[in-house]
């Protein structure tokens, strides 16, 4: 066997269109695995490890399988979701059972337990004092989730940004050299491995807090795709032609004085109001702020007279009641103040859930197409249908909270 064949084939979780046949080699990936568990991670021999995911997803081969047993940890395997089974605890209780010193974690499963159980009372039950560090990545970890952790666990919350084709994180904070500052809302810094840039849609560079297309100089590090499965074209049109000699991640972003990475949505999130372009992570980040909203997504929706404008559904917390009309009030008036008048944002919808793959990823592409009318293909991955079937009729009649 050579250390470039094929050792498994990962479908991506195709929120925006087909999904793709990611191809792993042997050695690279073993590599990547061995040395990101140490240093990314800072976990290895001895040490229990639990990431929260499903095999099927990337996190689950490359780190509830190989990595922490190629390092020789112990790696827990759950079946079952945060909530209700039985309870908002179950996370807790399984730490505490196991002495779990490392948890890997999507940030919709902290929302979730936050939605059930804000004030963490069912955390107390438990002794959870092994657990040295929460790691959150598979999609953006906003603030308010990030605050909300590590004030009731008191450990770091790592945020890490990374893709299935990457295999491994592309930026972090090493827990295993060098620990830095943990700034909310920032997955720190590169990975040792990687050259990331910033680039504007004609692939200049950008300087540090100009948001833009984040890319990735060729060659990349052990670990990552080297093709997509039966289909080289596609992956040199996906991912290489953009902007020759780099790899396109689709996501969007900015480097701040400091370097630290803030990644803001992907590039097809953001949202040209009358001329002025939006990311929705920003926009995500003021809504979720709210103290009645377990959980928030911004899609942008056509407009005749601004191209598009924004609007926000919400997910209260459990045993929440709120006069919607206030709601809306509150949440138009803190993206007024926070982002500007031009964000233009006037729908606040109130919806009992928001549609998402089986790896947590929200459906925002699906969404905005339902609200623009045009026929969409309802991804082969979302967990629930009935949740968009639910939501459809908001989508399509743009009926706000008022």
């Amino acid at each position: 066997m050579q250390a470039t064949d094929p050792l498994y084939i990962l479908y991506t979780s195709g929120t925006t269109g087909k999904p793709k046949g990611v191809v792993r080699d042997n050695g690279g990936h073993a590599v990547a695995m061995a040395w990101s568990f140490r240093n990314v991670y800072g976990m290895g021999q001895g040490d229990v490890w639990w990431a929260a995911s499903d095999i099927g997803w990337v996190v689950g081969h490359s780190y509830i399988v190989y990595a922490p047993l190629i390092c020789g940890a112990t790696t827990v395997m759950y079946e079952g979701k945060p909530v209700g089974t039985p309870d908002a605890g179950a996370f807790w209780r399984v730490i505490a059972e196991y002495r779990v010193n490392g948890l890997f974690v999507a940030p919709t499963a902290i929302r979730a337990i936050r939605k059930e159980d804000s004030a963490a009372v069912l955390l107390k039950e438990y002794d959870v004092t092994s657990l040295r560090t929460l790691f959150m990545a598979g999609e953006r970890l906003d603030p308010s989730t990030f605050e909300w952790a590590s004030e009731h666990l008191h450990i770091p919350v790592v945020d890490n940004w990374w893709q299935t084709e990457s295999g491994w994180p592309i930026a972090s904070n090493l827990q295993g050299l060098d620990p830095m500052p943990i700034k909310p809302g920032s997955p720190s810094v590169i990975v040792p491995g990687y050259d990331v840039k910033i680039f504007d849609g004609e692939g200049r560079e950008q300087p540090a807090g100009a948001e833009g297309a984040i890319v990735i100089k060729l060659p990349m590090p052990p670990g990552t795709l080297p093709t997509l499965w039966g289909d080289d074209q596609r992956f040199i049109d996906s991912y290489l032609n953009t902007f020759p000699g780099y790899y396109t991640t689709g996501d969007s972003g900015y480097f701040d004085d400091e370097k630290y990475l803030y990644v803001m949505g992907r590039t097809d999130d953001v949202i040209n109001v009358a001329g002025h372009r939006l990311s929705t992570g920003s926009l995500e980040a003021v809504v979720a702020a709210n103290e009645m909203v377990a959980e928030c997504a911004v899609i942008g929706v056509f407009d005749e007279i601004k191209g598009q404008i924004p609007r926000a559904f919400v997910v209260l917390k459990a045993g929440v009641e709120v006069d919607p009309k206030a709601l809306r009030m509150t949440i138009v008036d803190a993206v007024r103040d926070e982002i500007g008048p031009v964000a233009a944002l006037k729908e606040v919808v109130i919806v009992p859930a928001l549609p998402k793959t089986r790896s947590g990823k929200m459906l925002r592409a699906t969404m905005r197409g339902i609200a623009d009318g045009r026929e969409v293909v309802i991804p082969s991955t979302i967990e629930d249908i009935a949740v968009l079937e639910a939501i459809t009729p908001l989508l399509q009649r743009g009926t706000s909270a008022d």
